[in-house]
């Protein structure tokens, strides 16, 4: 799941009349009895089959695309909709790094999704080119390749608003003051669906993560792959299930690391809400740290004074916007940075303590837009209309605001970190255009191997119950759980347990008889203090 952002000025959206006969949901019935579907698994066959055979044109990345010689980039091209798999096609966007091992040690192609929906995974091969260390083993054993999903980035990439007044601050202030606040929301909401529609209506009935799925197995197929090793992130744990569930038997190696539970009644109202109160949770652990290193911060000694003086800047920044474009709002999707990862635990509070100091830039410029880099704000707004579209399509909404108000009424009152944000953010799916489908049933199919689950207890945006959850029913699985850890991406930190299980799986097909605890990784520590120059 992706970092939470704020709706852009939604107000600004073209309207218009939409596209007659692409909005009408797909027929159910027979081809239900088929996980997915009859006709879209013939389909997929069919693109598959043609993918195997076309294979793909591996060439240099063009220059815009960031990604340095020896990466190779090409295209496979797939269906719009896999129940008519000689109709409209789109073209999806891979790269890949080839293994650094010898003939003998190559075991194929590794496939990596680092969630969203709507991120891409084209930078996935430079963990060989910049040679991650975490990764050297595993690069022996595998091309590395990412690819854009569908209607992201460089694949037929999607739109709901113009990206420049989608990042455009400040915004308003997600906790609503008055019900005139909630309803000036929910027309920014209502006007962010309809700009969708009218933007990327064509396409919007199918972005679905059962889509992306079938889009997967192509790819695999254009590969040369018989079965596929995956790797997913966050989302990309949903997705790697749903392949799953769908392929098993085209599965070889899967790691699914920060879960997503993928039960069908959790995806995606529950998952979010869900979210805000595993947020709340962190969030606060994220201030226990920063009232542990007050001599360094000066941000307060205890959680209570850190949560005071996080109070007081939120309602500074709603009184007057720091450098006229940091608000509450611009502040919350900063912020959630240091719930969301580790990593940005000392960044987050130091750029806080500069500005307490009386040094305000560091904020405006963390916090808020830059209006300049226009490349990066079309990636920005793309991602949020392809997380919104996926959400929206993948799952039937409430589509009474009544439920939406009393449900996360009663979650603020006990998560108020970003509760209301989260809201506003996926509100668009109560008013959407496209069809809403039901979410597959992830389940053990025959042939499905052994799954390896990563999970730290105290992740925000996928909680830990969405790991025992898959555990359940991916039969056989094993779950990695990195105790009394938080940070989201269990496979991105340097843990020597995880990291040697996980090589075993990957490299030697290796895992443990049972379920593991790992100690978790170490915890960040602020800079210590340059020792003075002697005279």
């Amino acid at each position: 799941m992706r970092h939470t952002s704020i709706l852009g000025a939604a107000g600004t959206l073209v309207t218009g009349a939409l596209v007659a006969g692409f909005l009408t949901a797909p027929a159910a019935g027979a081809s239900e009895r088929v996980p997915g579907g009859a006709a879209e698994a013939r389909g997929v066959k069919i693109a598959a089959d043609r993918a195997a055979k076309a294979g793909i044109k591996w060439q240099d990345c063009p220059a815009s695309w960031g990604l340095e010689k020896p990466i190779q980039c090409g295209y496979v091209t797939v269906p719009v909709d896999y129940a008519k798999p000689n109709g409209p096609t789109i073209k999806i966007a891979v790269d890949r790094a080839r293994s650094t091992g010898t003939a003998d040690e190559r075991q194929g192609a590794l496939l990596y999704n680092p969630g969203g929906p709507g991120g891409s995974g084209m930078r996935f091969p430079r963990r060989v080119t910049t040679k991650a260390p975490l990764w050297a083993k595993t690069a022996k054993a595998y091309d590395f390749v990412g690819f854009d999903p569908r209607g992201v980035g460089h694949s037929a990439p999607i739109s709901c608003v113009d990206p420049q007044k989608f990042v455009a601050a400040p915004k308003p202030d997600p906790v609503p003051d008055s019900e005139a606040d909630k309803l000036a929301q929910r027309k920014l909401a209502r006007q962010y669906a309809d700009g969708c529609a009218e933007r990327s209506g064509k396409l919007l009935p199918y972005l679905t993560t059962a889509n992306t799925a079938r889009d997967v197995d192509v790819v695999r197929a254009a590969l040369g792959e018989k079965k596929l090793n995956y790797l997913g992130v966050s989302y990309g744990t949903y997705l790697g299930a749903v392949y799953g569930t769908l392929f098993p038997t085209h599965v070889r190696r899967l790691v699914v690391d920060s879960v997503v539970n993928p039960a069908q009644d959790n995806i995606w109202y529950q998952a979010n809400l869900e979210q805000d109160v595993a947020f709340e949770a962190r969030f606060k652990d994220w201030e226990d740290w920063v009232a542990k290193y007050d001599s360094t911060f000066h941000l307060g000694a205890t959680r209570a004074q850190v949560q005071k003086n996080w109070e007081k800047l939120r309602a500074t920044a709603k009184k007057n916007p720091i450098g006229g474009v940091v608000g509450p709002a611009e502040l919350i999707s900063y912020f959630q940075g240091a719930a969301y990862y580790d990593s940005s635990w000392v960044p987050v509070a130091e750029t806080w303590s500069k500005y307490v100091a009386g040094d305000e830039k560091a904020l405006v410029e963390a916090a808020g837009p830059d209006l300049s880099n226009t490349a990066g704000n079309i990636a920005a707004e793309n991602g949020n209309a392809v997380y919104t579209a996926v959400e929206c399509a993948d799952a039937k909404w409430p589509t009474s605001w009544k439920k939406w108000d009393r449900d996360n009424t009663r979650i603020h009152r006990q998560a108020p970190f970003m509760t209301w944000a989260n809201a506003w953010m996926n509100l668009p799916c109560a008013t959407w255009k496209g069809p809403q489908g039901t979410p597959i049933e992830v389940t053990t199919h025959k042939g499905l191997p052994q799954t390896l689950i990563i999970q730290s207890e105290r992740d925000a945006a996928t909680p830990y119950a969405g790991a025992v959850e898959l555990h359940k029913r991916f039969k056989g699985s094993r779950l990695i759980t990195e105790k009394g850890a938080g940070s989201h991406g269990v496979t991105g930190e340097a843990n020597a347990c995880v990291n040697a299980k996980l090589d075993a799986y990957l490299i030697e097909g290796k895992l443990d008889a049972k379920d593991v605890t790992c100690a978790p990784h170490a915890i960040p520590e602020p800079p210590k203090p340059a020792a003075a120059k002697k005279a």
